[in-house]
């Protein structure tokens, strides 16, 4: 079968390469589960894969199947399985487990190992394939009516897992009611979180750097929410004219703005969360004295979260589909750069830097009964 693969560590070594066609006898004692691959979607991480930064292969290979972000129709199952069977459409969990404490209670997103296990980026295969087998603990099942936007339910769990940690972390507080939040970044996972927020109830505006009107700006208005502009207003000024954010969502993959975040946008009690991963030199000078006292009279929190366990997938299909019930036809105007076919791989890792780009995503087959 056909699959997407790179040579770990080596520049811009994406291929299109033939590997074989996995069995649901791959995973012993009868739990093996053939899932035919229908959508996979990309982000920064593939295209900084392709550029060599990081990725490994697994143990005693020389390449690495790339993505992460995948839908999929079961075709076989095992004796043994239950949970799943033909006919259902699957998202499977990216992390795999490894030997740590987190690992064993099924948390692997939470590993404290060195060397994690990660589909497409770390040690296991990747989705930008024909084909994958895989155990019925890790595939998440999503109803018929989702199949269309299901292949935004990676990047909405990585979105839920952290914001459902703010509200586990705010437990602190006896009683935590969150009224306005800030989402710094509108690129795929700002939005994903702004919907999440807004589904809670909250109060929620989005910064990004151009300026409105664009389709990631209608996008924040339509669901209720305000989209501002950093080049029009800092965050600051923000905070200034509409008073501090309790929960403040970062997801720009530009660092210097969590210190501006720290100083200027969390109110008393607040808590800020960092989902980006930037493994650039940025060096900046920040008030350290004033983030210090800040942070210690105003009972302010700020944690990183990577990643997702079967919670944060499983809370994801709740919040696409009270959106799709609320808002019909904006989750599928997040997905604005369909590439038909494997061998069309290239395309989707240029269309990756193109301008309006918000979720571009290979689309490798159709359901037997038409997407």
């Amino acid at each position: 079968m056909k699959a997407v693969a790179v040579y770990p560590g080596k520049a811009h070594t994406a291929h299109l390469a033939e590997v074989p066609k996995p069995k649901v006898t791959d995973v012993p004692g009868g739990r093996g589960v053939l899932v035919r691959m229908l959508r996979l979607g990309l982000d920064g991480t593939d295209k900084e894969i392709n550029a060599g930064e990081y990725g490994a292969a697994p143990a005693g290979q020389d390449i690495l199947i790339t993505g992460h972000e995948s839908l999929g129709v079961v075709e076989e199952v095992g004796p043994a399985v239950t949970e799943v069977e033909p006919g259902d459409y699957v998202v499977a969990r990216v992390r795999r487990a490894g030997e740590s404490l987190y690992d064993l209670i099924d948390t692997p997103d939470m590993t404290t190992d060195d060397a994690y296990y990660e589909h497409g980026i770390s040690r296991v295969h990747g989705f930008l394939t024909e084909y994958y087998v895989e155990e019925p603990r890790y595939l998440i099942h999503v109803p018929e009516r989702l199949h269309d936007v299901a292949v935004l339910l990676e990047p909405t769990s990585v979105a839920e897992k952290g914001i459902m940690e703010a509200y586990d972390i705010q437990r602190r507080l006896k009683v935590w009611r969150p009224r306005r939040a800030a989402v710094l970044g509108a690129g795929t996972i700002g939005l994903l979180a702004t919907m999440i927020l807004r589904n809670r109830g909250l109060e929620v505006t989005t910064f990004g750097l151009d300026e409105p009107p664009y389709l990631n700006s209608d996008l924040v208005g339509a669901i209720g929410a305000t989209y501002l502009s950093t080049r029009r207003i800092s965050l600051r000024q923000a905070a200034a004219e509409g008073g501090g954010y309790d929960l403040v969502f970062e997801a720009t993959g530009y660092s210097p703005i969590v210190f501006d975040a720290m100083c200027s946008l969390l109110a008393r009690n607040g808590v800020l969360i960092l989902s980006s991963v930037t493994g650039g030199m940025r060096r900046t000078e920040v008030p350290s004295d004033a983030i210090n006292l800040d942070f210690v009279l105003g009972n302010k929190v700020m944690f990183g979260t990577v990643n997702a366990n079967r919670e944060h997938f499983e809370e994801g299909v709740r919040d696409l589909a009270v959106a799709e019930a609320r808002h019909p036809g904006w989750l599928s105007r997040l997905l604005t750069h369909p590439i038909p076919g494997l061998e069309h791989y290239d395309d989707a890792l240029t269309a990756l830097g193109e301008p309006g780009a918000i979720k571009v995503y290979v689309e490798i087959a159709e359901p037997a009964t038409g997407c």
